[in-house]
């Protein structure tokens, strides 16, 4: 039994991203939510969100057979890049930088350990 979350668009870069996704990867639902409760990066916010999601889902989707929050692990966990904003700064003499906001795709994977 294994369900999924999927968070889009989100205004953080994905290199960012993944430097809390690999903390939790393989880690019991609990264990992970625990680290990323105490994890102080602005990412972990939106991690922990999906994560929840994933749980629910799981919880949610079978009515044949009960699933315990408990019994959840972490299968996959991945972020993908999402679109990227450009904006112009300016420069010295009359010149422009580019800056780009960059956003990413995480999606989260829960399987139960039995």
């Amino acid at each position: 039994m294994e369900a999924r979350a999927v968070n889009k668009y989100i205004g953080s870069s994905p290199r960012k991203m993944r430097l809390v996704v690999d903390l939790i990867r393989g880690m019991s639902v609990e264990r992970a939510l625990e680290v990323l409760h105490f994890t102080p990066k602005a990412a972990a916010k939106h991690v922990e969100k999906t994560l929840r999601s994933a749980v629910a889902n799981a919880v949610n989707s079978n009515e044949n057979e009960r699933v315990e929050p408990e019994d959840l692990y972490v299968k996959e966990v991945y972020v993908n890049q999402g679109p990227t904003i450009k904006r112009i700064s300016p420069a010295p003499m009359g010149r422009a930088y580019r800056i780009r906001k960059r956003s990413c795709h995480l999606t989260i994977v829960v399987a139960s350990k039995a």
